[in-house]
Formats: structure tokens, C-alpha cells, sequence
């Protein structure tokens, strides 16, 4: 049954994000999304709070609010040995969300919370001729979302440097389906799969202006360990094989959600800083993701404990982004960043297509009133063509993927 195996994979992706290279993506602010997803070197508003707290002491006024919303519409599409076959991945519009407060107390320390939905999705994989599609014992459809929170703290020293850590509580749900290669009057057999899940990591980080202009920013995001307990696992199969497969079973398993190092820098420069050029590296530690265990609490022939090797390994990602203020009123903002896949060629599931992406971005911020903003960005992402095979089961084809997420935010700082 090691099918099964990843089937648990998405129990603990709700404390993640999923697409692009990996199961993690960073849609945590308008206004850093716009340049390619930097923020590390950056302290414009709240957003501080995630990308770097050791930004936030930075924020110059003593209020500091920002959320927002994106739209992800997402397209993919699975060729299989036979080029003949096709199928597609339909993919429901989905809405993650930030929302960010700091509050400065004192002219040098700072106190918020950020919330994040890092991921939020649902999609389902369907055979374009309209039959049971190929791939349906790895994966037929999916739902899950996350919540994370973050109480952070910030102190900085003669606005030279600034200091912060954060405390993340993360929390979140998934509902899945897969079909079991077992024929019943009905056809294939099929599991569901409803679990949640929550644990505890932390974000610190620390912000250098070394000279006029100039600003280097480090953060570190812990790894989490997402223990899913008891997850229901509801199994439909023919009376015959009831016995093996029992309708109403628990699951446990755990998933390590990688840590990650960012290292940013920027410089502002021109009249009033009109222009803004920054990069960031971001080095994931995929490779702790070596394998997933995971337990059924009533233990069959049929079903068990197993691992099943996945064999991620570390990437780094590259960004550069700008932005131009036009006048008081309107700043513009372009960027792009590369983003390698981490999963190796033998150990591709369509549950996860992790391709090779190159992300574009662009957005605006208009200022119709002194401290308040709206910001809009927009981001494509385009997945290199990829073949490659699952081999624990032997499923080979050829993915494409590409997304397009708009998205829209208001700021306000006094």
C-alpha cells in the first residue's frame, strides 16, 4: 500500500505554501510582491514583520497597518507515455491573505503581529477525454488551507541596526480524495482523507544601514515539524475487502516544513530616493524532507506503517526587484526571481508538480492620502516543461504548469 504515503504529504502542508519549486511560495505583501517577491533588506511598512522583524523597528511612524488579498488562478496540464493522453489540472480560484499591525512604543522599539494564509487550495486533476484519468491513485482532488500568527518584537540601535524575533503558531486543514485500485460495483475503490493540524516555530532577523542608501537584511525561518494525530481516514471498498480496509480508520504522520534563510540587500537612491533596486537569496533547506512516515492507527495487511523516500533537496532562489516613485501620489514596482524545483526526477507526484519556475512581477501603490496606500501587484509564474517519473509507482509523464495571481492591499501608517 505504499500509494498511501503520499497521500499524507497535504496533512501537513497547511502550515506551507505550494506551488513553484517546492510547496512553499510568498504571497506576504503587495507592495513585495510587485518586486519579485523581495523584502528581506526592507522596512516600508508592517510587512516588516514577516520578511524581516528586524525591519520593523525601522517603520518610521507609530502605527503601521497592511492587508491584503490574492487571486490565484492556476493551469496545468499532464501528458502521459502514450502523447495521445492528456489530462488537466482544474484549479478553483483561491484567496490567501495577509494582514499585518505594528505599534512602536517607543521610538526605537517596536511590537505587531502578522497574520498569513500560506496556503489556501483546491484543485482536482481530469482526463480530457472524460474517463477515470490516469493518475487517480495519487491523487484525485484536494482542499486545504493554513493560518499562521506571529507576535513579533523589534529593537533597534542608533537606526543603525535593528533586531527582531517573532513566535509562529501555525494551523490549518485538508480534505482529499484518491481512488484505490480495487473494482467494486461502483468501480475503484476510494479514501478520504480529513485531518488538522498545529505547531509552533519562530522568524528572527536582523537589518543593517551601513551608509546613506544603503540597507542588508538576514532572517531566519525556523523549520516546523507538522504532527498530524488521528486524521480520519475513510476507506471505500468492496464488502469483500471491508475487513482490510476499515471504513472509519486514524492516521498519524509527520512532516517537516523546512527552514529557510533569506539574505537581502537594497539601495535607494535620487532625489527624494525615487529609485529602489534590491536582490534577495533565499536558501531552503529542503533536504531535511528526506522521506514521510506515517502510521494507521488500525493496522491491516493491507494497510500499516510505511516511509516512502521523496529525497527533496536545498535550493536557492534568486530575486531582484525595483521600484520608481513617479511623484507623491503613484510608485510603480517591477521584479522576477528564479525559483528551482527541488524535487528530483524520479520522485515527481502530479499531487505536487514541482516544476522549475521563473516568477514575473509588477504593481503600483497609489497615495490618495498622507500615510494610507493602495497597492495592487501582479505576479506570473512560468513552469519550465518537465518530464519525469513518480517511481514508487512507476507514473511517468510530462507537466506544464503556470499561474497567474493578481492581488490588491491597502497600507496605512500615522
Amino acid at each position: 500500500m505504499r500509494r498511501f504515503t503520499t497521500l499524507l504529504l497535504f496533512l501537513c502542508l497547511a502550515a506551507t505554501t505550494s506551488f513553484g519549486g517546492g510547496y512553499q511560495v510568498g504571497l506576504h505583501g503587495m507592495r513585495n510582491i510587485g518586486m519579485g517577491l523581495i523584502g528581506t533588506s526592507q522596512s516600508y511598512d508592517a510587512s516588516s514583520l514577516f520578511y524581516n522583524p528586524g525591519g520593523a523597528a525601522f517603520v518610521n511612524e507609530k502605527w503601521s497597518f497592511s492587508g491584503g488579498i490574492s487571486f490565484i488562478m492556476a493551469r496545468g496540464t499532464f501528458q502521459g507515455k502514450d502523447v495521445s493522453y492528456q489530462a488537466t489540472l482544474k484549479h478553483e480560484i483561491n484567496l490567501p491573505f495577509y494582514f499585518y499591525a505594528a505599534f512602536k512604543p517607543t521610538k526605537n522599539l517596536s511590537i505587531g503581529i502578522a497574520v498569513n494564509t500560506p496556503y489556501g487550495n483546491r484543485l482536482t486533476w481530469k482526463d480530457d477525454t472524460g474517463t477515470d484519468w490516469q493518475g487517480r491513485y495519487l491523487i484525485k482532488d484536494i482542499s486545504f488551507k493554513a493560518i499562521t500568527y506571529q507576535p513579533t518584537i523589534s529593537y533597534k540601535f542608533k537606526d543603525i541596526i535593528g533586531i527582531g524575533v517573532g513566535f509562529v503558531y501555525a494551523t490549518g486543514n485538508v480534505d482529499m480524495n484518491k481512488a484505490i485500485p480495487l473494482q467494486g460495483a461502483n468501480g475503484d475503490g476510494n479514501v478520504n482523507i480529513k485531518g488538522n493540524t498545529s505547531n509552533y516555530g519562530f522568524n528572527a532577523g536582523i537589518m543593517v544601514h551601513p551608509d546613506k542608501g544603503w540597507s542588508l537584511g538576514l532572517d531566519y525561518r525556523s523549520k516546523i515539524e507538522m504532527k498530524v494525530k488521528g486524521a480520519d481516514a475513510t476507506f471505500t471498498v468492496p464488502q469483500s475487502l471491508s475487513s482490510q480496509f476499515p471504513a472509519a480508520n486514524k492516521v498519524d504522520v509527520m512532516l517537516p516544513l523546512p527552514a529557510n534563510l533569506d539574505f537581502g540587500v537594497s539601495y535607494e537612491f535620487g532625489k527624494d530616493k525615487q529609485w529602489m533596486i534590491g536582490i534577495n537569496l533565499c536558501y531552503v533547506f529542503w533536504s531535511t524532507y528526506d522521506s514521510l512516515v506515517f502510521d494507521f492507527q488500525t493496522k491491516t495487511t493491507a494497510v500499516g506503517r510505511t516511509a516512502a523516500p521523496t529525497l527533496y533537496t536545498d535550493q536557492m532562489i534568486e530575486r531582484i526587484g525595483a521600484q520608481y516613485k513617479i511623484n507623491k501620489t503613484i510608485t510603480i514596482r517591477a521584479g522576477a526571481y528564479y525559483d528551482p524545483s527541488p524535487v528530483t526526477s524520479d520522485y515527481m507526484n502530479p499531487q505536487t508538480p514541482s516544476l522549475t519556475e521563473t516568477g514575473l512581477t509588477c504593481g503600483l501603490s497609489i497615495y490618495p492620502l498622507k500615510g494610507f496606500s493602495i497597492d495592487a501587484a501582479f505576479l506570473y509564474l512560468m513552469g519550465a516543461k518537465r518530464s519525469a517519473t513518480y517511481s514508487p509507482d512507476n507514473f511517468a509523464g510530462t507537466y506544464r504548469t503556470g499561474f497567474s495571481i493578481p492581488g490588491i492591499g491597502l497600507s496605512y501608517s500615522f
